[in-house]
């Protein structure tokens, strides 16, 4: 971390977000909260389906125990991959896989 003068303030955020950077937390914490903004997104009909998500590079791959529900989540893809990368502040989803 960047030391700081004496009189020099720093903000929480501002801080933990140094933290983050410098110790390359960035990919652990994005697959954290992947999960509470798929839940959050989809609802709780769609969580209950929801047995595995994994954020890996720019894909994400969600398994769901009803195929009838991803037949009918994959004809709103992008809808679905805009909306999480609008909730997770960054472009960080380009494909989604379902299984």
């Amino acid at each position: 971390m960047k030391k700081r003068r004496k009189n020099e303030e720093m903000k929480l955020g501002d801080l933990l977000k140094s933290f983050v950077d410098e110790n390359k937390l960035d990919k652990g914490l994005n697959q954290v909260k992947i999960r509470d903004v798929w839940n959050n997104q989809m609802g709780p009909a769609i969580e209950r389906y929801t047995t595995g998500l994994k954020l890996k590079n720019d894909t994400l791959y969600v398994q769901l125990s009803s195929s009838v529900l991803r037949e009918e989540l994959s004809y709103g893809k992008e809808k679905i991959i805009k909306n999480l990368n609008e909730e997770m502040g960054q472009e960080l989803i380009s494909k989604l896989v379902l299984r």
